[in-house]
Order: structure tokens, then sequence, then C-alpha cells
């Protein structure tokens, strides 16, 4: 009988973790979208969105960092590939149902391997963020649920999220 589950990449013939290989592979445009969600107190949020929260501009925080929480994935995630981002987006937007905000990060790139952890990672510091900057007027935030809507490029070309709206 053979074995039809996937083949883990981080993994050798040996079972032994290793970094994958991508030098031989073809760079091409790849681009990965991920979202996340804050479920924040109706006065925290008011207050973040009309921008007088006690630490100043909270949104433009929270970008930067996903920002700087992408470009630097390699460094917190053992195995990924150091990547040379050619742009990164990050919107934050209220929640479609008022509960708190939506923080999505679209990454891309032209290389070997692909941007979703850097698109994730983004997306979980910037939520982090957000929490930090308003987290003594509201330490019951939740954030959550974080997913992967969207990946471009590469071996496997489109994929994307089988479900809409909250996971």
């Amino acid at each position: 009988m053979q074995d039809s589950s996937p083949r883990l990449s981080h993994l050798n013939h040996r079972g032994e973790v290793h970094m994958v290989e991508v030098g031989d592979r073809p760079a091409t445009d790849r681009r990965a979208v991920a979202e996340g969600f804050i479920v924040i107190a109706a006065p925290v949020l008011e207050s973040i969105l009309s921008g007088t929260a006690a630490k100043g501009d909270v949104l433009a925080v929270a970008r930067v960092a996903a920002i700087q929480a992408a470009k630097r994935t390699w460094e917190l995630i053992p195995l990924c590939h150091p990547i040379a981002l050619s742009g990164l987006e990050v919107r934050i937007e209220p929640a479609d149902d008022g509960s708190g905000l939506r923080l999505e990060a679209t990454a891309r790139t032209t290389g070997p391997t692909g941007v979703e952890m850097e698109a994730l990672t983004a997306v979980q510091v910037g939520l982090l963020t957000l929490y930090d900057m308003v987290k003594s007027a509201d330490p019951a935030m939740t954030i959550g649920p974080v997913r992967l809507l969207r990946k471009e490029g590469g071996r496997h070309g489109v994929w994307e999220s089988p479900t809409s709206g909250r996971a």
C-alpha cells in the first residue's frame, strides 16, 4: 500500500529537518495575500479609527510593523529563505461585522520561492502591534483568525482559499 499523504518539503529522505533547496527553480512573479482580525471593544475601536487613541496613530504604527515583519520573516521562521520583497501592501479597515479591525497584507516578489510566510507574518505582527498600542484600554482583545487567502506563481500556479469571509 502506497502512502498518499503529501510529502513535507522541509524533511529530507531520512526525515531530518532541512532548508529546501530553491536554487534550481526558475524565478517567477509571486504574490500572496493574507488576512487577520482583532476584536476590540467599541469605544477603543472608535478611538483608533478617529485617531484619538492615547498612543497616537495606531494604524500607521501597525502598518509599519507589518512591513518590517514581512522583511524579516526569514529571521523569525527558521526554515524560511531571505526574500527580496518587491512590494508589500498593508490595509487595515473595520471588520465587516463592526467588532474590530481586519488587516490584510499582500506580499510580492520575483524569485524561486513564494511569499506566503511574509504575508502571514506581516498580518500577525500587525495585529500584535494593534494589540500592544491599545492593550491598556482593552486587555480583552482577541486576535484571529489569521489565514492565507491567495497565492500566485511558481510550480503550483494560483491557489485561493476555498472559504470566503471569516474562517
